[in-house]
């Protein structure tokens, strides 16, 4: 079994980020989603071996533009989601998900924390750390083949 804090959209909201950084300690991956990607040089610098930053549409220098993980056999595709037009639709981030033979695909910029399912492909957005909504973050436990997504209001 692995664990996965997902994180996005804090845009330079560093008390945010410290809020769940007593998670990373505990957990298997850090991911970060993009917006904000600066924000996680500290996090990187403490736990290189299992932080995966992601480049958005604000950010310009630090960060991938996508990714896959393969945890425990199960492949999870990780962008920021505007190269997908992720605000009118999902089809297109699942559709590459599925073209990277993913079957969960994690993506931000929307600033909505959103579980959904389209075509097999399990579509988790955390939401935002910044002030642009109700802060919250994503909580993925993988056993097996199996992927349990939570979403998490950031208290």
């Amino acid at each position: 079994m692995k664990t996965l804090v997902v994180i996005s959209d804090s845009h330079s909201r560093y008390g945010a980020i410290d809020r769940v950084r007593r998670l990373f300690a505990e957990n298997d991956y850090i991911v970060h989603l993009g917006d904000g990607s600066a924000d996680m040089r500290p996090i990187f610098s403490e736990y290189p071996e299992k932080t995966y930053v992601l480049r958005g549409n604000c950010d310009f220098a630090y960060g991938e533009d996508e990714c896959v993980l393969e945890v425990e056999g199960v492949r999870i595709f990780c962008c920021h989601g505007h190269r997908y037009g992720v605000k009118s639709g999902l089809g297109k981030l699942a559709a590459r998900a599925k073209e990277l033979g993913c079957t969960v695909a994690l993506y931000g910029h929307t600033h909505r924390a959103d579980i959904a399912d389209m075509g097999g492909i399990t579509l988790v957005n955390p939401g935002a750390l910044g002030a642009y909504s109700d802060p919250s973050y994503a909580y993925l436990v993988v056993h097996g083949d199996r992927v349990t997504p939570s979403l998490v209001p950031l208290a």
